[in-house]
C-alpha cells in the first residue's frame, strides 16, 4: 500500500520585494493602491509621487473601467456590422428597433410613474399645509 503526502512548496524567493508588494496590492485592488499612494504622499511625498506616476504609467488606476467601455465600443460595432445573411441582418435590425421601442415605453412608464409620484407627494405636503393654516386659524378664533 503506498501513500501519497502532498507538499506545498514555500513561495520562491526569485520574485524581489517590488513584485512581491506589487502583487500584494494588486490582490487587495484599486483601494489598497490608492491608500498606499496617500500614505506615501503623507509620509515622504516622492513615494506617494512614484506610486502615482507608476499607476498611471501601468494603468492600474484606470484598467477597470478602461476596459468596461472597450467591451461595450466592441458590442456597439459587432451588433451593427452585416453577417452577409440578409434574412438574419433583418430580423437583427427589427429585434434591436423592438428592443429601442420597448426601452422607450419602459422610460416614458417610469417617467409617468415618477410623476405621479411627485404629484401625489405635492398633494399630501398641500393638505397637510391646509390643514395646518385652518388649526392656525381655529385656535386664533377661540
Amino acid at each position: 500500500m503506498t501513500t501519497y503526502t502532498e507538499t506545498v512548496a514555500p513561495p520562491t524567493s526569485d520574485q524581489g520585494w517590488f513584485s512581491r508588494g506589487e502583487s500584494w496590492l494588486d490582490d487587495k485592488g484599486k483601494g489598497a493602491w490608492i491608500a498606499a499612494m496617500v500614505l506615501g504622499f503623507v509620509f515622504f511625498w516622492p513615494v506617494g509621487l512614484a506610486l502615482l506616476f507608476y499607476m498611471i504609467w501601468s494603468k492600474k488606476m484606470f484598467a477597470s473601467s478602461c476596459r468596461t467601455r472597450s467591451r461595450g465600443k466592441a458590442w456597439s460595432r459587432h451588433s451593427m456590422s452585416s453577417t452577409g445573411n440578409s434574412a438574419f441582418d433583418a430580423y437583427k435590425h427589427d429585434t434591436l428597433r423592438r428592443l429601442e421601442q420597448e426601452q422607450s415605453d419602459f422610460e416614458s412608464f417610469l417617467q409617468r410613474l415618477r410623476d405621479a409620484k411627485d404629484k401625489a407627494e405635492f398633494d399630501d405636503f398641500m393638505d397637510d399645509r391646509a390643514k395646518a393654516a385652518g388649526a392656525d386659524g381655529a385656535a386664533k378664533e377661540s
